[in-house]
């Protein structure tokens, strides 16, 4: 069965996709952290990777996750994904309002179904 699941946030660059994603086929008693899940896609390779949530902060307009991998910082408009040790900054575009790209959506279920 392929997994079904809703893009609450998509960030991207071009060269990387940052999404947040819920679960929608899991049981009620499924882990929350199962449910909603951080991940990173390389959009040339379609690679994806879990990012481990540890916190989130929020004001009026900014949003901000602190993930194992390194820290999102979010408005409405863009983003900037600085992973652990600085070792590469992703200046991203909120695309949240649009449609998940097919390769993007296609991937990640590749991905759920392997992990």
């Amino acid at each position: 069965m392929r997994p079904a699941f809703n893009c609450l946030y998509y960030l991207e660059d071009g060269k990387t996709c940052i999404v947040e994603i819920k679960r929608t086929d899991l049981t009620a008693d499924a882990d929350i952290s199962e449910v909603f899940r951080w991940l990173m896609v390389d959009v040339q390779s379609a690679k994806v990777s879990g990012l481990d949530f540890r916190s989130l902060d929020r004001s009026d307009n900014v949003e901000e996750r602190f993930f194992d991998q390194g820290y999102l910082k979010f408005n409405p408009e863009q983003g900037t994904f600085i992973e652990k040790f600085n070792s590469a900054q992703h200046q991203l575009e909120n695309k949240t309002k649009t449609e998940l790209p097919s390769n993007i959506r296609t991937a990640i279920a590749h991905f759920l179904l392997a992990s």
